[in-house]
């Protein structure tokens, strides 16, 4: 307590001392502001001069913190006016006036009557005032001072955080930043030491070191090695005052942790592998793994496999599993135990990526032996072949051979072999298999046209061990023989007008014909069309070969006549150019049709051309059976009189003929002469019949 009022009474002291050069003369060189007076005029009239007046006073100090018993004498104010009779009055107002600030009105004293902290504010402003007691008339204008909260050393620095993580690449070079830390002091860098820092290390030698000014840490030691030790935890110390006894201080916590850099190559644990691969394992089969370790972490200790010597190179491959680091070996082709049975690979690790910093540290690589040796396995049977490809021709006997399929058994043992055809693709059994020599035959004929090609499979399995089985896809192709005649490609049918002997003979083709072949190309075209020999001369009509696989049917003649002929048929003789060639007679109808002047087509039809001479045997029964029909008419009803009878002869008649006139307009000549016997019978029974038709 003592200390305290000792350290307070010193404190009163310097304040007083301050007061006092605040209210020394100004000719010590401290601010006097002051009050000119100036002139007045009176209620008479008369001018009253006002004499200089002005304050005595400098800018106030008060020293924070400060708890002693009465309150702190901050400083005085007075007026040169003021004779000391106590008829003036000073008022205070402004910043904390009345509140921390309060002044005598009688002697000018002002007083603190808190604990003032400069952090919290650092200074205040206050108007002072002199007015008359009584009237409370201002004797002065008002002026404006300060009052400066005086610095003590009452905070320690802080740093910006409690704790700082930071990063460092192992085996970096001595004096490496790794991270600068910061602390501030609240207190006023402008008055003393209490706000500089100094920065020391309290934890972590004699790896890391921190610069003492700026807070920047270091690393102290050359060549750490993150494989050793990976974090570090140091602590950070900032004093104030310079570093210097009594000052105040704060502490951080850095955790520094190594980063890893490719310093350490792949090593293999051992010098030899030994595995074993069965003779039936499959290409892309594994065999085993190997691993070299790595200290180094991340993309540092990534490490690739290669088979770099050894007699099993061409058989084994070997592949890098990224996730577990370890080398895959793997059957790259089949394996046989009969032939060979054991195999040596020389395998290399090596790092991916190498930092050319840590070259000297190298090879980043290694080498091991890896032994396989091949296991025996009771294999299946095998092709000669992978596939077999036989022809038999068309039409050929049963019991031809087709060919043959030839296994054997790849063990020690050579296991007799059996074979048999997979029913499933000869369904129409077409094939047969010999079970001990494997030769196919026919079972009966076969047809190129229905099929060309065949697909079977054949089984081949060890007689002593039937689960032991391989297959073999046999394609057989039927070969053609030439056994089919051409034929007309499509019904064809010709047309011709019918004229008088002197028209000339028309160039065009009456038709253009074709052939098509069932059997192939070989056997097929070219084609040749010729008439029969026997009638080679055919007066009408001619062939002519375009030799393109087509011909052209024309007319030897003119003056073609329905009423003759309408119709003809025109053998047509087609051979292949197959050996030996085949051929067929095929049968083209010809029509004689009524055409225009033009040529244009008009009718085909062979009733149009009788009506021109007479009635076709068809209209004359037609007209027979309508003159039955009208004549037995009137004998089922009852008896008409004879004009009756007549006029409906006669209107049958007429209808008759008018339906045959739409046919051919030539027809109404007939209808008048047919008209006439009807007429002579009307006449002779009632002249007066006649004269009312």
């Amino acid at each position: 307590m003592k200390e305290n009022y000792c350290l307070q009474a010193a404190l009163v002291c310097l304040g007083m001392l301050c007061h006092s050069q605040a209210f020394a003369p100004e000719r010590r060189g401290h601010l006097r502001p002051s009050f000119h007076g100036h002139h007045e005029k009176g209620k008479e009239g008369q001018v009253l001069q006002r004499s200089k007046r002005g304050w005595v006073w400098n800018q106030f100090f008060v020293i924070e913190e400060y708890t002693g018993p009465d309150p702190v004498l901050v400083g005085r104010l007075h007026s040169d006016i003021d004779s000391g009779d106590g008829n003036i009055k000073y008022i205070l107002s402004g910043e904390g006036a009345g509140t921390i600030f309060v002044i005598d009105d009688k002697s000018g004293n002002i007083h603190a009557t808190k604990t003032l902290d400069r952090e919290e504010r650092a200074q205040y402003t206050l108007m002072a005032q002199a007015v008359d007691r009584d009237t409370n008339r201002p004797l002065e204008p008002p002026s404006e001072f300060i009052v400066k909260v005086q610095d003590i050393n009452d905070n320690p620095p802080e740093f910006l955080h409690e704790t700082y993580h930071a990063n460092v690449p192992e085996r970096s070079n001595v004096g490496t930043s790794v991270i600068q830390v910061t602390a501030s002091d609240a207190d006023d860098p402008t008055y003393g030491n209490s706000a500089k820092l100094v920065y020391s290390i309290l934890e972590g030698q004699p790896y890391f070191s921190v610069e003492a000014q700026t807070g920047i840490i270091r690393t102290a030691l050359p060549n750490m090695d993150r494989e050793a030790k990976e974090e570090y935890h140091v602590v950070i110390q900032a004093k104030d005052m310079g570093g210097h006894m009594g000052g105040l201080s704060g502490t951080t916590k850095v955790t520094i942790t190594l980063t890893d850099v490719n310093d350490n190559p792949p090593k293999f644990p051992q010098s030899v592998y030994q595995m074993s691969v069965s003779e039936a394992a499959v290409p892309g089969e594994e065999v085993g793994r190997v691993k070299a370790k790595d200290p180094d972490i991340g993309e540092n200790g990534l490490v690739t496999y290669n088979i770099v010597d050894g007699d099993g190179m061409e058989s084994f491959e070997i592949t890098t599993d990224y996730e577990t680091q370890e080398g895959v070996i793997k059957l790259k082709k089949p394996v046989d135990f009969e032939t060979k049975r054991a195999y040596s690979l020389k395998v290399e690790a090596a790092n991916v990526h190498i930092d050319p910093k840590f070259i000297s540290n190298g090879p980043f690589k290694d080498t091991v032996t890896v032994k396989i040796a091949v296991e025996d396995a009771d294999e299946p049977p095998m092709f000669l072949a992978p596939s077999y490809i036989h022809e038999v021709q068309e039409n050929a006997a049963a019991g031809t051979v087709v060919g043959r399929v030839h296994a054997k058994d790849p063990d020690a043992a050579n296991s007799p072999i059996r074979y048999s055809i997979d029913r499933h693709t000869d369904l129409d059994r077409f094939f047969t298999i010999n079970p001990e020599d494997g030769f196919i035959k026919t079972t009966k004929p076969l047809d190129r046209e229905e099929t060309a090609w065949l697909n079977i499979t054949v089984f081949a399995a060890e007689i002593h061990n039937r689960h032991q089985e391989a297959k073999v896809p046999v394609a057989i192709r039927v070969l053609d023989v030439n056994d089919n005649a051409p034929k007309f490609a499509a019904p064809y049918e010709g047309f011709i007008c019918e004229s008088d002997q002197t028209k000339p003979l028309s160039n065009q083709p009456i038709v253009t014909i074709s052939a098509d072949d069932k059997d192939d190309t070989a056997n097929g075209p070219r084609f040749i069309f010729s008439l029969p020999p026997e009638i080679i001369h055919n007066p009408n009509f001619t062939v002519r070969d375009n030799r393109d696989n087509t011909a052209g049917v024309y007319a030897r003649r003119g003056g073609f006549s329905r009423q003759k002929q309408d119709l003809y048929l025109l053998p047509i003789v087609i051979s292949d150019g197959g050996i030996p060639p085949m051929s067929s007679t095929n049968t083209l109808t010809i029509k004689v049709c009524g055409c225009d002047v033009n040529g244009a087509l008009l009718s085909c039809n062979a009733e149009a051309y009788i009506l021109n001479a007479g009635l076709s045997t068809g209209a004359l029964i037609a007209i027979l059976a309508c003159i039955v029909i009208l004549l037995g008419c009137p004998s089922l009803m009852q008896p008409p009189s004879p004009r009756e009878d007549m006029r409906l002869l006669y209107l049958g008649f007429q209808l008759m003929l008018f339906s045959y006139v739409k046919v051919n307009r030539r027809f109404c000549l007939l209808g008048v002469f047919i008209k006439l016997p009807f007429l002579y019978v009307v006449a002779t029974e009632s002249p007066t019949t006649l004269m009312s038709l």
